[in-house]
Parts: structure tokens; C-alpha cells; sequence
């Protein structure tokens, strides 16, 4: 395993890209609806569904347990799996009512809110915690596919670790920092999109002194 820090690898994230304050969302509800939308799709759609609900005025949580089902999935429809979102919408939002909304959820722990938020129909630990992370203000590190990607490509842990295990290491090396949190997970999406996809593109790449995949393709590509 490589001797790096997460800290350095934030360190030159930062450098090249910047504060880049994510999540794009103006409200802790709409953040939340993101959330579920962008399961299994491209944020692109996402943005559309939402502003498709903004347009009906429906980007509350009354309004999508009033709403008629097919009528929400018409509107979430560019999200896909819309039938199976309308309903974890909807679960989501009876939730957050039945606990006096995003205010009342803060005065949670953090452990027994996280717990709580598992339990609703579709929320899974990565929507979880980034409900928790950016919606509600709690310090927790996201854990995603392209985390897995970035570092175990550096070498920092292996790309079969468990969500739980990958989370703990973060938890392990970092300051416990809820601005820290949302900006590293942030970077990471970044740094996902640009150069380190499914297919790695090494040039230019912020990583690329300290990433053993990088110099691995590089010897290869001197043969």
C-alpha cells in the first residue's frame, strides 16, 4: 500500500480545482431530492427532474405526498427508475415530516439519525450519509464509487474494501471536519469526471506523481 495521506491527496485536489461548493442544491430538501434522483444516473438528468419539479412548485415535501403518483413521475422521469424514486420520494418526505422537517432531524446524533435514515425505503449508506453531510450539516465522509476508484487506483486500499471499511479509513486519517468532509467528497466527484474515469486519463492529472496506476501506464507506455 502506497504511503500517502488523504490529507496530501485533499491537498492537491484542492490546489487544482478549488472551492467548489457542492452540493448544487438551494435547500436542504432539494439537496435531499437530489440525492435520491441521482441513484443509478448522470447528474444531468437529475438537474432536469428537479427543476421540473421547482416549475410545478412541488419541491417541498407536502407537496410530493399530496402529489398524484403518476404526475411525479412524469415530472422525475428524466432521473429514470422513476416509479422506484416517486416512492423513496415520498417515503423520504412522510420522514422528514414525521420529525419536524430538516430543523428537528439536526438535533439528532449523528450515529442514531444515520441509523434512522437507513431504515426509509430506499436510502442506502451513500444517499445516507450525504443527506447527513450536506443537508443536515453532520460531519460524515461519503464514501462513493468514484472514492473506491481514486484511491485504490493510488494504492491506498484495496478497490474490494466495504463501504463501511473505506468510510473508517477516511474516519481513521482525517480531522473531523464538516467542512473538510464536504469539500473532499466534492473534489473527488471532480476529480472522477475529469481524469480519473473508468478509462484513466493520466495527462495532466493533479495525481499523477503520487498515483501507482499512473506510473505503472507510463513504464508500460516506455516499452
Amino acid at each position: 500500500m502506497h504511503h500517502i495521506s488523504p490529507m496530501e491527496v485533499y491537498q492537491l485536489l484542492h490546489a487544482r480545482y478549488g472551492d467548489l461548493h457542492w452540493w448544487p442544491a438551494q435547500s436542504p430538501f432539494e439537496m435531499m431530492v437530489g440525492a435520491i434522483l441521482t441513484q443509478n444516473t448522470r447528474w444531468e438528468g437529475v438537474e432536469d427532474a428537479i427543476q421540473n419539479l421547482k416549475n410545478a412548485n412541488l419541491l417541498n415535501p407536502e407537496s410530493i405526498i399530496s402529489c398524484d403518483s403518476k404526475k411525479l413521475e412524469s415530472l422525475i422521469r428524466p432521473s429514470g427508475f422513476f416509479r422506484q424514486k416517486g416512492r423513496r420520494l415520498v417515503e423520504l418526505s412522510n420522514f422528514l415530516l414525521a420529525h419536524d422537517g430538516t430543523r428537528g432531524l439536526k438535533r439528532w446524533a449523528t450515529a442514531c439519525l444515520r441509523a434512522r435514515l437507513l431504515d426509509v425505503h430506499g436510502v442506502g449508506p451513500e444517499t445516507a450519509d450525504s443527506i447527513l453531510l450536506y443537508a443536515l450539516d453532520k460531519p460524515v465522509f461519503v464514501v462513493d464509487a468514484y472514492t473506491k476508484r481514486i484511491f485504490s487506483r493510488l494504492g491506498m486500499f484495496e478497490a474490494t474494501m466495504t463501504y463501511d471499511e473505506v468510510q473508517n479509513f477516511f474516519f481513521q486519517r482525517l480531522a473531523n471536519s464538516l467542512q473538510l468532509f464536504q469539500a473532499f467528497h466534492a473534489l473527488i466527484v471532480e476529480q472522477a469526471k475529469r481524469y480519473c474515469t473508468s478509462k484513466p486519463q493520466c495527462d495532466g492529472c493533479p495525481l499523477f506523481d503520487i498515483c501507482i496506476t499512473a506510473s505503472e501506464i507510463d513504464r508500460l507506455s516506455e516499452l
